[in-house]
């Protein structure tokens, strides 16, 4: 976690005294969610940020009351805005529609379940008003309630993760969050319309060296049943792990897989040597696991090369902006 100064009241990210607070929309997707939106839009209407702020409720197409609760709740609450999705296209989807329609350059996301404590919204803030691009709300905190069950496959993806990306990542998917709208429209193109959004704006954050703080909170048991998944979706987020790091840094993926396809030949050409009845004489797997090994390597060094030469500016446009500041 990076350690920033608590003294961020009127100040803006370039740091000047005196100068208004930038806003705050605060998305909040809701999918069959009557048991808790009620209590959640409450807490954050009465959130005092000390600035501009606006709450975005998206009902995700709910089948429950969770619609009818929202409409009494906004004609209640002209701070608060519902927007409606016909049918349920996901947890991404649903943040994606709010933050287009955020009126303010800072995106607050939290759940609509109760289970993040919406009072830690004003720290990400600060973070955010430090000079991070994303602050994560990590559960790392006393109080963390996530199911048993769940709690070694969320392991194994964070350290998996946290190779891959070349960081530690203490809260790989949580879904209490500050981030800046442009950040996100930067990488709408790749972000899923399911629940490994959070994964993914992390990753690809992380993977092209944007500024991610974290602050420990704790996390309540949730109101209602889980949308969760256990076997199909951390099967889902491993593969999104994988995709996204390649996509970003092929070569933190090609090289240990090259490396455990170069040990596997490496063992098949001593026995093929060595041990081989009739002879040395190198065996058929030894020279396919060659063939792979060197079409690996290819692959990860042509992916390198293309995911380096997308991030080069041509000469042109650094020509131009060096005139254009002279």
């Amino acid at each position: 976690m990076q350690a920033q100064s608590s003294e961020t009241k009127d100040r803006h990210p370039g740091g000047e005294p005196g100068s208004e607070l930038e806003g705050v929309t605060i998305v909040v997707p809701a999918y069959d969610e009557e048991d808790g939106i009620e209590g959640v839009v409450r807490r954050l209407v009465a959130l005092d940020l000390g600035r501009k702020s606006q709450l975005l409720v998206v009902n995700d197409g709910s089948k429950d009351r969770t619609g009818p609760v929202l409409e009494r709740l906004a004609d209640e609450h002209p701070k608060l805005t519902v927007i409606q999705h016909a049918v349920n296209r996901g947890y991404g989807a649903a943040l994606k529609t709010g933050i287009r329609a955020a009126a303010h350059p800072i995106i607050i996301i939290t759940d609509a379940d109760g289970t993040y404590p919406e009072d830690r919204i004003v720290d990400l803030l600060a973070r955010v008003d430090a000079g991070a691009e994303m602050a994560v709300g990590a559960r790392t905190g006393p109080e963390v309630h996530i199911p048993w069950q769940r709690r070694p496959a969320k392991n194994a993806l964070r350290k998996i993760a946290s190779y891959l990306a070349g960081t530690p990542i203490p809260d790989l998917n949580s879904g209490l969050r500050a981030i800046r709208r442009d950040l996100v429209l930067a990488y709408e193109a790749i972000l899923p319309e399911g629940f490994s959004f959070t994964t993914t704006i992390t990753l690809a954050s992380l993977t092209n060296h944007h500024r991610v703080d974290y602050v420990s909170i704790d996390y309540a048991q949730r109101s209602g049943s889980s949308k969760i998944r256990p076997i199909r979706d951390t099967l889902g987020f491993l593969a999104l792990i994988i995709r996204t790091v390649v996509y970003f840094n092929p070569l933190k993926v090609f090289y240990p897989l090259a490396g455990i396809l170069a040990l596997a030949f490496l063992g098949l050409v001593v026995h093929d040597i060595f041990f081989e009845a009739g002879g040395p004489n190198l065996g058929d797997k030894t020279v396919l696991l060659f063939v792979a090994l060197v079409q690996t390597l290819t692959l990860g060094l042509v992916a390198d090369l293309i995911d380096k030469k997308s991030r080069l500016r041509p000469y042109s446009d650094v020509n131009r902006d060096r005139h254009l500041k002279s």
